[in-house]
């Protein structure tokens, strides 16, 4: 069956160390590392990575959560820019919407060097759970956790771990509401009599 503009599947590609069966990638998906140590980009089966994606591993060992590990059946949508320098682990059944970013280093500001670039790197891993969806141009900071069947909106900034199931948005993003029939179970309110029955007890 031909799929429109969906990429070919490919056994190996620049930068990858690791393709499962079925997997399709863009042929202009990049990958920048540098380092000799290896396994550290690898992808489960039947994912798609979409033309335009960008992956930056930087030195492969400059920190010991360094690299981009992908499940099975991702998709991960046009221009997204996923960054394992910190560490990347994307799950199963993952959505990245187009254009969304996954930043996993960034650069101190504070640490008394006048030039940013010349300023020490700084990591943090981020993990996006089982199901989650990044939308459409989305922003996730270092050291930052997706829980399982989690939305970030399109556009949002996440600079904190985002509960199973929770629907965030905005920037910073902040809790909108669970997804319904997967939010967290609320305390059964006592019945008036039974209500009653402590009221008079404690008389």
């Amino acid at each position: 069956m031909q799929l429109l503009g969906f990429p070919e599947p490919v056994e190996s590609h620049p930068g990858f160390d690791q393709i499962g069966a079925g997997t399709r990638i863009g042929d202009d998906v990049t990958v920048f590392r540098f380092g000799d140590a290896g396994k550290v980009v690898s992808v489960g089966s039947e994912s798609v990575i979409h033309r335009g994606v960008r992956i930056v591993i930087g030195d492969t060992g400059q920190h010991s959560s360094t690299g981009l590990y992908i499940g099975n059946r991702v998709h991960v949508n046009v221009g997204a820019y996923l960054s394992g320098e910190g560490g990347l682990r994307i799950a199963d059944d993952v959505l990245i919407g187009p254009h969304a970013k996954l930043l996993s280093a960034g650069h101190q500001i504070d640490d008394g060097t006048p030039c940013v670039s010349n300023a020490p790197l700084t990591f943090g891993e981020i993990v996006i759970g089982a199901g989650a969806w990044v939308g459409a141009g989305a922003i996730v900071l270092e050291g930052v956790s997706i829980g399982a069947g989690a939305v970030v909106a399109a556009g949002a900034v996440v600079r904190e771990a985002v509960p199973d199931f929770a629907v965030v948005a905005g920037v910073p993003a902040r809790l909108v509401r669970y997804r319904k029939g997967f939010g967290p179970v609320e305390p059964r309110a006592a019945p008036v009599s039974e209500r009653s029955w402590w009221a008079r007890l404690l008389r």
